[in-house]
């Protein structure tokens, strides 16, 4: 009778891959776990209830922008920042709020006042570069604006962007 000599488990291969992939799973588990504690999610906005009421009052704004038949042209120097809006229309306040949002991040939303300078020509001055893919939505600078144009652009950009009643953003 012949006698194979049999290994202690703890010296097998097999055992020890087992348990490498069971604790990898969970370090793996624990580590996103933690992350997804510590990290905010920024796609989702504190004030939903309030922001999905607030769509009928978005769409107002929109209409009456069509109403007063206003379109705007928007040109951002990406040499020196320099922003240029033609605004067509009937109505022509002497300042203009130009928000730039960033689609997933709202820390990296910008703020801009154009202010008006002639025949419905605003100049405003951006302070940094711009860049990657950006909604657009500009509106008068009122406590409650009455109308809102809005468009999309990813700059840098060399041709104009078009702001419109009911445009993307």
């Amino acid at each position: 009778m012949s006698t194979i000599p049999v290994t202690p488990w703890y010296k097998q291969f097999w055992p020890w891959l087992l348990l490498g992939l069971l604790f990898t799973s969970i370090t793996a588990s624990c580590t996103l776990a933690v992350m997804a504690i510590r990290s905010a999610d920024g796609m989702v906005q504190e004030d939903y209830y309030e922001h999905g009421r607030a769509i009928n009052m978005v769409l107002a704004k929109q209409q009456r922008a069509a109403e007063l038949e206003l379109v705007g042209d928007l040109r951002i120097d990406d040499q020196t920042g320099d922003i240029t809006l033609e605004l067509a229309g009937d109505d022509r306040p002497e300042r203009l709020i130009l928000q730039l949002l960033f689609p997933t991040r709202d820390d990296r939303d910008q703020t801009f006042t154009l202010e008006h300078v002639r025949d419905g020509r605003y100049i405003g001055q951006a302070e940094e570069r711009l860049n990657y893919r950006w909604y657009l939505q500009l509106q008068p600078d009122h406590e409650t604006p009455e109308w809102r144009l809005s468009g999309e652009a990813t700059f840098p950009v060399d041709d104009a962007i078009s702001l419109a009643p009911g445009g993307p953003g």
